[in-house]
C-alpha cells in the first residue's frame, strides 16, 4: 500500500497513463495514482506481475486499474494503446514516462544492436509516447508529462554506458518538450531517483552489504524505497505545480 498520505483533490476523475507500471517504481507510482481517485492505465511488457497487480488495486480504489501489454520498443503498438486508453477512460491528463530497463554491460561488449536495443527500451519511447498523448492534453486544455530519469548519469558509473546515455538523454528532452508543449499548457519536468531499492535489484545487483555503503553516501540514512518517489510525482503532476516546468527534481537521499 502506497505509504503517500497527501490527498490531491484534482486527481480524482483524470485519466492517467504509466509506461513500465507492472513492478518497481512504475508499479508504486501506478497504486499512488489510484488511490488518488484516478482513472489509471499503464503499459508494460511483463503479463504475470501487471495482471497481479491491476487486480489487486482494482478492488481498492475509486476506478479499476486497467493493465495494457505493450512493448514500448513498437511505436505502433504505442499509439494503439494510447488510443484505447482515451477511448475508454478520457483525455490522458497525466502521463509518466517511467519504464527503463538498467541492464548491466562492459563497454567493449555493446554492439550496435545493443545499443539500438538500449536506447528503444530507455529513451526512444518516452518521446514517441508522449507524442502520441499530447493530442489528447491539448482537447483537454492541458496536461503533465513526467519523465524518469536518473542520477547514475552524474556518477561517472561504467558499468552501464548505454544506460546512462539515454538517462541524460531524457534531461534534454524534458527541457526541448517543455519549450515546445508549454504554450498548450501541458507541462513537462524530469525525477532523477538516487538508488531505489526495488525487489529486481535486489535479485539482481544488490546486497545488504551494498545498501549499507550507498546509504552512508546519502545525507538520509535509510534506504529508499519505491514509495519515495511517488510523492514528488504526484507533486508534479498536480495543480501545486502549476508553474513548473522543464524542471529536473532530484530524489536521491542528498547523495548530490
Amino acid at each position: 500500500m502506497s505509504a503517500v498520505t497527501a490527498q490531491f483533490p484534482e486527481f480524482r476523475d483524470r485519466t492517467v497513463l504509466v509506461s513500465g507500471g507492472g513492478s518497481g517504481i512504475g508499479a508504486a507510482l501506478v497504486e499512488g495514482f489510484a488511490r488518488q481517485g484516478a482513472k489509471v492505465s499503464f503499459l508494460d511488457i511483463a503479463e504475470v506481475e501487471s495482471r497481479e497487480l491491476a487486480e489487486r488495486l482494482s478492488g481498492e480504489t475509486a476506478y479499476p486499474v486497467s493493465f495494457h501489454h505493450t512493448d514500448l520498443r513498437d511505436i505502433e503498438a504505442i499509439r494503439r494503446t494510447v488510443s484505447e486508453v482515451v477511448e475508454r477512460s478520457g483525455p490522458i491528463r497525466v502521463l509518466v514516462n517511467n519504464a527503463a530497463w538498467d541492464d548491466r554491460h562492459e563497454f567493449d561488449d555493446v554492439t550496435e544492436d545493443y545499443w539500438d536495443n538500449n536506447q528503444a527500451i530507455n529513451l526512444r519511447h518516452v518521446f514517441f509516447t508522449s507524442q502520441a498523448v499530447a493530442p489528447s492534453m491539448r482537447s483537454a486544455g492541458g496536461g503533465a508529462i513526467i519523465n524518469m530519469s536518473s542520477i547514475a548519469f552524474k556518477l561517472n558509473m561504467g558499468v552501464f554506458p548505454a544506460y546512462a546515455a539515454a538517462k541524460a538523454a531524457i534531461v534534454g528532452l524534458t527541457k526541448s518538450m517543455a519549450g515546445r508543449l508549454g504554450p498548450e499548457n501541458i507541462r513537462v519536468n524530469c525525477i532523477l531517483p538516487g538508488m531505489v531499492v526495488t525487489e529486481r535489484q535486489m535479485k539482481l545487483w544488490l546486497t545488504e552489504e551494498s545498501i549499507a555503503r550507498s546509504v552512508q553516501e546519502q545525507c538520509l540514512k535509510t534506504p529508499l524505497k519505491p514509495d519515495a518517489i511517488v510523492g514528488p510525482a504526484l507533486f508534479l503532476a498536480s495543480d501545486c505545480a502549476a508553474g513548473m516546468t522543464a524542471q529536473s527534481l532530484i530524489v536521491d537521499g542528498g547523495v548530490l
